[in-house]
């Protein structure tokens, strides 16, 4: 198992222009599970390091934004489970929407925005890649393959989800 740190120097610049190319995965994981700003930069730092850490391993037949949301994505939730998770993860959303928030959108808009954030909030880390990976267009193939369970899986908690936000939307 080659190292990170014996990478060639080619292989060092491949991962930094794909890192900078898919840069956008790693902030929108970070901003879904870390709502305080310290701890988005700090999420967005471990997901950083571990992607460096983990590229020896990456397979280029495979795609590398499936590879990057799977470790981003596991990484968050390892964030979110363990001891990156202090208390100050528990803050009102309104503070987190900061980067959702369209100056120009209407108040109505933007009540319906935060319901929906604090709904969101209460799934699961899971529940939260599927619907970010879906919200970001990605097909059941490769969510499945990001998170690790079934097409069929995939639609079933898709399905669930949606119903629950309608109906906590109601």
């Amino acid at each position: 198992m080659a190292l990170a740190t014996t990478m060639t120097t080619d292989a060092r610049r491949q991962f930094a222009a794909l890192l900078e190319h898919h840069r956008r995965i790693v902030f929108k994981v970070a901003n879904s599970y870390a709502w305080h700003p310290q701890d988005r930069d700090d999420l967005a730092q471990e997901i950083a390091a571990q992607l460096w850490r983990a590229y020896p391993k990456y397979d280029p037949s495979r795609s590398f934004s499936t590879w990057m949301y799977r470790i981003a994505l596991n990484v968050a939730i390892s964030f979110v489970r363990g001891d990156g998770h202090r208390q100050r993860h528990v803050v009102p959303l309104d503070e987190g929407l900061h980067d959702c928030a369209d100056e120009t959108a209407s108040h109505e808009t933007g009540q319906d925005l935060r319901a929906l954030h604090r709904i969101i909030g209460r799934f699961s880390p899971l529940d939260r890649a599927l619907l970010l990976l879906h919200l970001d267009d990605h097909g059941h193939r490769q969510i499945a393959d990001i998170l690790g369970i079934t097409e069929t899986n995939v639609a079933t908690k898709l399905a669930r989800l949606r119903k629950r936000i309608r109906e906590d939307m109601a």
